[in-house]
């Protein structure tokens, strides 16, 4: 089974992000919920800049819970969203429309399908 290495779950709004996420820096989330005691991954992502903004995007959303890590640099957290993104089904089984895109100036690959 695939693991998000990630701390959490907790509740998706602004004051547990605030409380948890307290470093600005690159990181990686995901979105969902609980099933009994399991997380159900339904979004993964990344920010390159600042996690805890990112995650605040998504409060009052349909998403009940999030995960997350930091990243040591936003080609890092490239790496693991493209990772939790081929591990957790991709387009097909994730609310994700599309494969991980990398920042315009970059020229890196996903590590999983050489994207």
């Amino acid at each position: 089974m695939p693991s998000l290495n990630m701390t959490g779950p907790f509740a998706l709004n602004t004051s547990t992000i605030d409380s948890q996420v307290t470093k600005t820096s690159p990181g990686n989330y995901a979105l969902g919920y609980m099933r009994d005691t399991t997380f159900i991954v339904q979004y993964v992502g990344r920010s390159d800049t600042d996690l805890n903004d990112r995650i605040g995007d998504y409060v009052d959303t349909k998403y009940k819970k999030f995960k997350y890590s930091y990243a040591t640099s936003p080609k890092a957290a490239f790496e693991k969203e493209c990772q939790n993104f081929h591990d957790f089904g991709g387009s097909a089984k994730l609310d994700n429309d599309i494969h991980p895109a990398r920042p315009n100036s970059a020229s890196w690959k996903c590590p999983v399908c050489d994207k």
